[in-house]
Protein backbone atom coordinates (compact mmCIF):
# COMPACT_ATOMS: atom_id res chain seq x y z
CA UNK A 1 0.00 0.00 0.00
CA UNK A 2 2.70 2.50 0.62
CA UNK A 3 4.10 1.70 -2.48
CA UNK A 4 1.08 2.47 -4.06
CA UNK A 5 0.85 5.66 -1.93
CA UNK A 6 4.45 6.54 -3.29
CA UNK A 7 3.37 5.90 -7.16
CA UNK A 8 0.60 8.27 -6.51
CA UNK A 9 3.02 10.98 -4.56
CA UNK A 10 5.12 10.71 -7.63
CA UNK A 11 2.61 11.16 -10.55
CA UNK A 12 1.51 14.35 -8.81
CA UNK A 13 4.78 15.89 -8.66
CA UNK A 14 5.76 14.98 -11.99
CA UNK A 15 2.88 16.60 -12.95
CA UNK A 16 3.66 19.60 -10.34
CA UNK A 17 7.63 19.92 -12.12
CA UNK A 18 5.96 19.96 -15.58
CA UNK A 19 4.35 23.23 -14.70
CA UNK A 20 7.59 24.71 -12.87
CA UNK A 21 9.39 23.84 -15.77
CA UNK A 22 6.91 25.17 -18.56
CA UNK A 23 6.52 21.67 -20.00
CA UNK A 24 3.20 22.36 -19.65
CA UNK A 25 1.20 25.14 -18.40
CA UNK A 26 -1.98 25.54 -16.29
CA UNK A 27 -4.11 26.48 -19.73
CA UNK A 28 -2.57 22.80 -20.48
CA UNK A 29 -4.92 21.76 -17.60
CA UNK A 30 -8.41 23.00 -18.56
CA UNK A 31 -7.60 20.27 -21.64
CA UNK A 32 -6.80 17.81 -19.51
CA UNK A 33 -9.67 18.52 -16.91
CA UNK A 34 -12.09 17.95 -20.18
CA UNK A 35 -10.71 14.83 -21.10
CA UNK A 36 -11.37 13.76 -17.38
CA UNK A 37 -14.73 15.10 -17.05
CA UNK A 38 -15.98 14.18 -20.14
CA UNK A 39 -14.24 10.73 -21.12
CA UNK A 40 -12.26 9.15 -19.11
CA UNK A 41 -14.15 9.43 -15.60
CA UNK A 42 -17.77 8.80 -17.41
CA UNK A 43 -16.08 5.36 -19.13
CA UNK A 44 -14.71 4.92 -15.45
CA UNK A 45 -18.30 4.95 -13.92
CA UNK A 46 -19.80 2.77 -16.90
CA UNK A 47 -17.24 -0.25 -16.16
CA UNK A 48 -17.53 0.01 -12.49
CA UNK A 49 -21.55 -0.42 -12.63
CA UNK A 50 -21.34 -2.89 -15.09
CA UNK A 51 -18.77 -5.05 -13.33
CA UNK A 52 -20.57 -4.66 -9.58
CA UNK A 53 -23.92 -5.13 -8.21
CA UNK A 54 -25.28 -2.15 -5.97
CA UNK A 55 -26.75 -2.65 -2.94
CA UNK A 56 -29.77 -0.76 -1.79
CA UNK A 57 -28.27 0.68 0.94
CA UNK A 58 -25.84 2.50 -1.22
CA UNK A 59 -28.90 4.43 -2.46
CA UNK A 60 -28.78 6.18 1.14
CA UNK A 61 -24.82 7.59 0.70
CA UNK A 62 -26.06 10.74 -1.98
CA UNK A 63 -28.78 11.31 0.62
CA UNK A 64 -25.65 11.07 3.53
CA UNK A 65 -24.00 13.51 1.66
CA UNK A 66 -26.92 16.02 0.51
CA UNK A 67 -28.08 16.50 4.40
CA UNK A 68 -24.35 17.36 5.40
CA UNK A 69 -24.23 19.87 2.40
CA UNK A 70 -27.47 21.57 3.73
CA UNK A 71 -26.28 21.80 7.62
CA UNK A 72 -23.10 22.97 6.79
CA UNK A 73 -24.15 25.76 5.27
CA UNK A 74 -26.62 26.38 8.00
CA UNK A 75 -23.58 26.43 10.75
CA UNK A 76 -21.01 28.11 7.57
CA UNK A 77 -23.51 31.32 7.71
CA UNK A 78 -23.22 31.36 11.56
CA UNK A 79 -19.62 30.61 11.40
CA UNK A 80 -18.74 32.83 8.64
CA UNK A 81 -21.47 36.08 9.89
CA UNK A 82 -18.40 38.34 10.21
CA UNK A 83 -16.67 38.24 6.50
CA UNK A 84 -17.22 40.24 4.17
CA UNK A 85 -19.92 39.47 1.56
CA UNK A 86 -17.54 37.71 -1.15
CA UNK A 87 -15.39 36.20 1.38
CA UNK A 88 -18.00 35.02 3.04
CA UNK A 89 -19.61 33.33 -0.56
CA UNK A 90 -15.85 31.66 -1.13
CA UNK A 91 -15.72 30.32 2.37
CA UNK A 92 -19.36 28.80 1.78
CA UNK A 93 -18.73 27.78 -1.87
CA UNK A 94 -15.79 25.87 -0.39
CA UNK A 95 -17.38 23.98 2.47
CA UNK A 96 -20.43 22.30 1.54
CA UNK A 97 -18.65 20.43 -1.97
CA UNK A 98 -16.09 17.50 -2.39
CA UNK A 99 -13.49 16.97 -5.01
CA UNK A 100 -14.54 13.18 -5.47
CA UNK A 101 -13.81 12.31 -9.08
CA UNK A 102 -10.79 14.03 -9.78
CA UNK A 103 -8.65 13.20 -6.25
CA UNK A 104 -10.64 10.08 -4.24
CA UNK A 105 -10.91 7.79 -7.23
CA UNK A 106 -7.28 7.26 -8.08
CA UNK A 107 -6.50 6.96 -4.39
CA UNK A 108 -9.34 4.84 -3.60
CA UNK A 109 -8.66 2.59 -6.25
CA UNK A 110 -4.94 1.56 -4.93
CA UNK A 111 -6.71 1.38 -1.48
CA UNK A 112 -9.94 -0.84 -1.88
CA UNK A 113 -10.05 -1.59 -5.82
CA UNK A 114 -13.36 -1.67 -7.76
CA UNK A 115 -15.54 -2.44 -4.98
CA UNK A 116 -14.33 0.97 -3.03
CA UNK A 117 -15.05 2.48 -6.23
CA UNK A 118 -18.79 1.44 -6.43
CA UNK A 119 -19.33 2.97 -2.86
CA UNK A 120 -17.39 6.63 -3.96
CA UNK A 121 -19.23 6.90 -6.91
CA UNK A 122 -22.58 6.90 -5.01
CA UNK A 123 -20.98 9.33 -2.89
CA UNK A 124 -19.82 11.55 -5.81
CA UNK A 125 -23.75 11.82 -6.69
CA UNK A 126 -24.86 13.50 -4.11
CA UNK A 127 -21.31 15.51 -3.81
CA UNK A 128 -22.33 16.57 -7.79
CA UNK A 129 -26.01 18.16 -6.44
CA UNK A 130 -24.18 19.89 -3.34
CA UNK A 131 -21.21 21.31 -5.86
CA UNK A 132 -23.79 22.49 -8.97
CA UNK A 133 -26.79 23.06 -6.58
CA UNK A 134 -26.12 24.39 -3.18
CA UNK A 135 -22.10 25.80 -3.85
CA UNK A 136 -23.31 27.26 -6.92
CA UNK A 137 -26.41 29.42 -5.43
CA UNK A 138 -24.62 30.33 -2.65
CA UNK A 139 -21.30 31.58 -4.96
CA UNK A 140 -23.77 33.47 -6.90
CA UNK A 141 -26.11 34.52 -4.11
CA UNK A 142 -22.68 36.42 -2.60
CA UNK A 143 -21.36 37.32 -5.38
CA UNK A 144 -21.31 41.99 -5.85
CA UNK A 145 -24.47 41.31 -8.35
CA UNK A 146 -26.33 39.20 -6.22
CA UNK A 147 -28.53 35.79 -6.65
CA UNK A 148 -28.52 36.21 -10.74
CA UNK A 149 -30.61 32.79 -11.26
CA UNK A 150 -33.39 30.64 -10.87
CA UNK A 151 -34.43 26.54 -10.98
CA UNK A 152 -34.23 26.32 -14.30
CA UNK A 153 -30.44 27.81 -14.61
CA UNK A 154 -29.65 25.40 -11.53
CA UNK A 155 -31.72 22.24 -13.56
CA UNK A 156 -29.50 22.76 -16.69
CA UNK A 157 -26.23 23.22 -14.66
CA UNK A 158 -27.13 19.79 -12.97
CA UNK A 159 -28.01 18.21 -16.57
CA UNK A 160 -25.09 19.33 -18.08
CA UNK A 161 -22.70 17.73 -15.98
CA UNK A 162 -21.62 14.46 -17.59
CA UNK A 163 -20.37 12.53 -14.91
CA UNK A 164 -23.25 13.06 -12.72
CA UNK A 165 -25.82 12.07 -15.65
CA UNK A 166 -23.50 9.43 -16.45
CA UNK A 167 -23.64 8.21 -12.50
CA UNK A 168 -27.35 8.28 -12.77
CA UNK A 169 -27.57 6.00 -16.14
CA UNK A 170 -25.06 3.81 -14.71
CA UNK A 171 -27.18 3.45 -11.71
CA UNK A 172 -30.48 3.14 -13.53
CA UNK A 173 -29.02 0.37 -15.84
CA UNK A 174 -27.49 -1.30 -12.53
CA UNK A 175 -30.69 -1.49 -10.29
CA UNK A 176 -32.55 -3.02 -13.91
CA UNK A 177 -29.86 -5.39 -14.02
CA UNK A 178 -29.16 -4.37 -18.12
CA UNK A 179 -25.62 -4.93 -19.46
CA UNK A 180 -24.16 -2.57 -21.98
CA UNK A 181 -23.34 -4.63 -25.02
CA UNK A 182 -19.60 -6.03 -24.34
CA UNK A 183 -17.84 -4.26 -26.97
CA UNK A 184 -18.94 -0.96 -25.29
CA UNK A 185 -17.70 -1.79 -21.92
CA UNK A 186 -14.34 -3.28 -23.18
CA UNK A 187 -13.64 0.30 -25.08
CA UNK A 188 -14.83 2.03 -21.73
CA UNK A 189 -12.27 -0.15 -19.65
CA UNK A 190 -9.48 0.66 -22.16
CA UNK A 191 -10.19 4.31 -21.79
CA UNK A 192 -11.33 4.06 -18.22
CA UNK A 193 -7.00 3.17 -17.85
CA UNK A 194 -6.30 6.65 -18.70
CA UNK A 195 -8.20 8.60 -15.41
CA UNK A 196 -6.13 7.61 -12.78
CA UNK A 197 -2.68 8.79 -14.34
CA UNK A 198 -4.49 11.82 -15.82
CA UNK A 199 -6.18 12.78 -12.45
CA UNK A 200 -2.97 12.43 -10.62
CA UNK A 201 -0.74 14.54 -13.54
CA UNK A 202 -3.78 17.87 -13.38
CA UNK A 203 -3.86 17.75 -9.36
CA UNK A 204 -0.02 18.49 -9.62
CA UNK A 205 -0.17 20.87 -12.62
CA UNK A 206 -2.80 22.97 -10.41
CA UNK A 207 -0.76 22.29 -7.11
CA UNK A 208 0.32 26.39 -6.04
CA UNK A 209 0.65 27.50 -2.81
CA UNK A 210 0.98 31.49 -2.80
CA UNK A 211 0.43 32.28 0.52
CA UNK A 212 0.27 35.86 1.36
CA UNK A 213 0.19 37.04 5.14
CA UNK A 214 -3.42 38.52 5.14
CA UNK A 215 -4.72 35.21 4.27
CA UNK A 216 -2.95 33.05 6.51
CA UNK A 217 -5.83 33.64 9.12
CA UNK A 218 -9.03 33.26 7.35
CA UNK A 219 -7.46 29.99 5.58
CA UNK A 220 -6.42 28.87 9.27
CA UNK A 221 -10.24 29.98 10.27
CA UNK A 222 -11.90 28.07 6.85
CA UNK A 223 -9.81 24.76 7.47
CA UNK A 224 -10.74 24.96 11.32
CA UNK A 225 -14.77 24.81 10.17
CA UNK A 226 -14.11 22.35 6.74
CA UNK A 227 -12.46 19.43 9.10
CA UNK A 228 -14.17 19.57 12.25
CA UNK A 229 -17.35 19.83 10.74
CA UNK A 230 -16.09 16.72 8.37
CA UNK A 231 -14.73 14.90 11.66
CA UNK A 232 -17.11 15.44 13.47
CA UNK A 233 -20.13 14.19 11.84
CA UNK A 234 -17.68 11.60 9.94
CA UNK A 235 -16.99 9.82 13.20
CA UNK A 236 -20.35 10.00 14.44
CA UNK A 237 -21.87 8.35 11.27
CA UNK A 238 -19.18 5.87 11.41
CA UNK A 239 -20.23 4.25 15.24
CA UNK A 240 -23.71 5.15 14.36
CA UNK A 241 -24.94 3.86 10.94
CA UNK A 242 -25.59 0.53 10.83
CA UNK A 243 -24.70 -0.43 7.25
CA UNK A 244 -21.24 -2.44 6.41
CA UNK A 245 -17.52 -1.51 6.75
CA UNK A 246 -17.17 -0.27 3.84
CA UNK A 247 -19.98 2.30 3.59
CA UNK A 248 -18.62 3.10 6.96
CA UNK A 249 -14.82 4.05 5.79
CA UNK A 250 -16.92 5.93 2.89
CA UNK A 251 -18.42 8.26 4.72
CA UNK A 252 -15.77 8.93 7.60
CA UNK A 253 -13.39 9.66 4.62
CA UNK A 254 -15.48 11.19 2.15
CA UNK A 255 -15.98 14.10 4.79
CA UNK A 256 -12.77 14.58 4.95
CA UNK A 257 -12.23 15.27 0.81
CA UNK A 258 -10.47 17.81 -0.38
CA UNK A 259 -12.66 21.33 -1.35
CA UNK A 260 -14.44 20.92 -4.89
CA UNK A 261 -11.97 23.01 -7.82
CA UNK A 262 -15.02 23.78 -9.35
CA UNK A 263 -15.60 26.67 -6.49
CA UNK A 264 -12.67 28.51 -8.60
CA UNK A 265 -14.95 28.24 -12.00
CA UNK A 266 -18.08 29.73 -9.96
CA UNK A 267 -15.67 32.49 -8.53
CA UNK A 268 -14.74 33.45 -12.01
CA UNK A 269 -18.07 33.41 -13.13
CA UNK A 270 -19.52 35.34 -11.17
CA UNK A 271 -16.97 37.99 -10.80
CA UNK A 272 -15.37 37.69 -7.89
CA UNK A 273 -12.14 39.47 -7.47
CA UNK A 274 -8.89 38.40 -8.45
CA UNK A 275 -7.76 37.88 -4.57
CA UNK A 276 -10.55 35.89 -4.15
CA UNK A 277 -10.14 33.16 -6.56
CA UNK A 278 -6.46 33.16 -5.84
CA UNK A 279 -7.53 32.54 -1.79
CA UNK A 280 -10.08 29.92 -3.17
CA UNK A 281 -7.02 28.18 -5.45
CA UNK A 282 -4.53 28.08 -2.43
CA UNK A 283 -7.74 27.19 -0.12
CA UNK A 284 -8.38 24.44 -2.57
CA UNK A 285 -4.74 22.85 -2.85
CA UNK A 286 -4.04 22.77 0.91
CA UNK A 287 -7.03 20.81 1.58
CA UNK A 288 -5.62 18.43 -1.46
CA UNK A 289 -2.57 18.23 0.62
CA UNK A 290 -4.27 17.56 3.63
CA UNK A 291 -6.87 15.17 2.53
CA UNK A 292 -3.48 13.01 0.86
CA UNK A 293 -2.27 12.46 4.46
CA UNK A 294 -5.76 11.78 6.11
CA UNK A 295 -6.16 9.13 3.25
CA UNK A 296 -2.31 7.43 3.42
CA UNK A 297 -3.46 7.36 7.47
CA UNK A 298 -6.20 5.72 7.05
CA UNK A 299 -4.90 3.65 4.46
CA UNK A 300 -2.31 2.27 6.50
CA UNK A 301 -4.98 1.54 9.64
CA UNK A 302 -7.31 -0.02 7.85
Amino acid sequence: MNQEFLYIILIIALGYLLKRFKILQEKDGEVIAKIIFKITLPALVLVTFDKVKIETSLMLLPIIVILFGIITTFFGLLFFKNEERERKGSFLMLSSGFNVGLFAFPLVFAIWGMNGLTYFSMFDVGASFIVFGIAYILGSYFSEEGLNLNPVEIIKKLGKSIPLMTYLIASILNLSQIHLPEILINIANTLSGANMPLSLLLLGIYLNFNLEKQTIKPILKYLTFRYSCGLLFGIALFYFLPYDQMFRYTVLIGLLLPAAASAITFAVEFKYRTESIRLIATISNITIVISIVILYVFANII
